[in-house]
């Protein structure tokens, strides 16, 4: 199955609904790109190919010409179990990813197994400049650097990025309000201390008040902590 052919199985699992839909959540992309597949059809589709010579075809066919396709790709790259395989492909791909949602669902299940091994390329992703690499980086921390192997350097990479990217910020925030759910005493000082900027600041508190993690009580205090 060359790109072509794969293109043709894109377009016949087609939604229009849905495509209207993810138009409209996904503004960084150019509409006529998003043929409108859901993503259990392009989960299933990738684990379909994955594995063959068709997959490894597809992944060396950049940049795609649409935005199912960074998509598939996506979910293809997340199922490689061989972990320098996946690091190479994973910077070959990111580059060319130009939205949220195919940043977020880049998600190699062989990373958690070798994260001492990632983090070098964490800190190289972080202070990119491309938005969905250093967004990538945020995503990667949170993923897999909050519980038995959080440390506080790896928020202070996070809080340390100055953008005026609202993917950045927003992946940063998001990343501070799940700190707070798993690591409260370690990270509640970047509130107390204003290490963030405030738009940053005040999004993390507006997503921990939000969150059914946090307790309360301790929401009331981060309603305190508003910038």
């Amino acid at each position: 199955m060359n790109e072509n052919e794969i293109i043709e199985r894109l377009f016949r699992m087609r939604d229009g609904k849905y495509a209207e839909m993810q138009k409209k959540i996904i503004p960084t992309v150019e509409e006529n790109s998003i043929i409108g597949v859901r993503t259990p059809e392009l989960r299933s589709f990738a684990k379909e190919l994955y594995g063959n010579k068709d997959a490894e075809l597809f992944l060396s066919s950049l940049p795609h010409k649409y935005f199912d396709e960074n998509q598939l790709h996506a979910f293809i790259l997340s199922l490689e179990k061989d972990f320098d395989k996946c690091i190479v492909k994973t910077e070959e791909f990111l580059p060319y990813v130009d939205n949220w949602a195919t940043c977020d669902q880049l998600s190699p299940k062989v990373f958690k197994k070798n994260r001492e091994m990632l983090l070098p390329y964490i800190r190289k992703w972080i202070i990119s400049d491309h938005t969905y690499t250093v967004r990538f980086a945020v995503g990667m921390l949170m993923q897999h650097f909050l519980d038995d192997s959080f440390k506080t350097e790896y928020a202070d990479a996070v809080a340390s990025i100055r953008s005026e990217e609202y993917y950045i910020n927003m992946m940063r925030a998001w990343y501070f309000a799940t700190a707070l759910a798993k690591q409260y005493d370690e990270i509640i000082p970047y509130l107390e201390e204003k290490r963030l900027d405030g738009w940053t600041h005040n999004k993390t508190i507006r997503k921990s008040i939000e969150s059914y993690r946090i307790s309360e009580e301790k929401k009331q205090y981060l309603r305190s902590l508003k910038v």
